[in-house]
């Protein structure tokens, strides 16, 4: 029986295999898993590094593999906080995505629903930090409120500008959006600063540590603001489209009052889960940089791979 407990069980080089991988890490059914269920599925992959080769079937592996991926933080090897893990996302999501496209209109509900969406990407962002980077309490506290006051910013000025010209339920309707892209161009740069600063560790395509790169740092949580902003995205646009397609139906008009917040919610759930796994596989999570362009814009870095095995060098982007 060949399992390995570190490598993914799909083939990370196609886009479908990643699909296939963070579909099952993402997987909302198994956000409620039990604690004692994590840890047996730790606990087995903990033997199968060992070579213990423990009495579980290869699909009771792999169950308990997808199990450890999306609970256990994978530096550290703990478990996470319930609210921060990827397949909570869905759930948590679905709750602040539909809050702030229910409530659009009052500019209290606004403020309020921009500040919880924030606190907990903040959370998500901290739970799926790279550990091996060092986080001051100071970086989390200008990290958390750069981001907030930017979503409100953004939110509460577009909601005004907005207002002034008189335009369309549909465009109002679509300024949680920008308000929750530019927080995200906030939020996870702040939250990654020190690898901005100081670079991120490469590997040789072996594997092996071979030194450290800021631009490999400004690629990877470019990736992840532009993936993170993909999955978010068609949410907040069909769901708004969708909702003012029904407003013009007689029969969801007539029960809108009980039909409006169940309908969003709902489409939320759908159109989010769904683009959560796509998001992650969009780029490969092993992701590279060419020596030649380290060469042209990092120099320092490059004079010290240069000589490494192959023509580029290797990082993990995060989520």
């Amino acid at each position: 029986m060949s399992f390995d407990p570190d490598r993914p069980r799909y083939d990370q080089s196609t886009f479908y295999g990643r699909l296939r991988h963070f579909a099952g890490m993402t997987d909302p059914m198994i956000a409620f898993s039990s604690t004692s269920e994590l840890m047996k599925a730790s606990d087995l992959m903990q033997q199968c590094r060992a070579k213990q080769n423990p009495p579980a079937t290869l699909e009771e592996l792999h169950r308990a593999q997808c199990l450890y991926q999306s609970a256990f933080h994978p530096d550290t090897g703990e478990l996470q906080n319930f609210a921060g893990r990827m397949c909570f996302n869905v759930w948590g999501g679905t709750m602040l995505c539909g809050a702030m496209m229910i409530w659009y209109k009052s500019t209290p509900a606004v403020i309020f629903w921009q500040w919880a969406n924030q606190s907990f990407n903040a959370l998500v962002n901290y739970t799926n930090r790279n550990a091996k980077s060092t986080l001051t309490t100071k970086d989390l506290v200008m990290s958390y409120s750069t981001a907030v006051s930017g979503a409100l910013g953004m939110a509460i000025g577009l909601k005004t500008y907005f207002a002034k010209k008189q335009s369309s339920p549909l465009a109002q309707r679509l300024v949680p959006l920008g308000a929750v892209a530019v927080a995200n161009a906030i939020n996870i740069p702040m939250m990654r600063q020190n690898e901005l600063k100081n670079g991120m560790s490469v590997t040789d395509e072996d594997g092996n540590t071979v030194g450290i790169s800021r631009l490999a740092a400004a690629k990877a949580i470019s990736l992840v603001v532009l993936s993170r902003n993909i999955i978010v995205a068609p949410c907040m646009i069909l769901t708004p489209v969708i909702m003012e397609g029904l407003n013009k139906v007689a029969t969801f008009r007539k029960h809108i009052n009980k039909l409006n917040i169940p309908t969003q919610l709902a489409l939320t759930f759908v159109i989010y889960g769904a683009m959560i796994p796509i998001g992650c596989a969009l780029f490969p999570q092993q992701n590279s940089i060419k020596l030649s362009t380290l060469k042209r814009f990092e120099p320092e870095a490059y004079e010290k791979l240069k000589d490494i095995k192959g023509d580029r060098v290797y990082f993990n982007k995060g989520l």
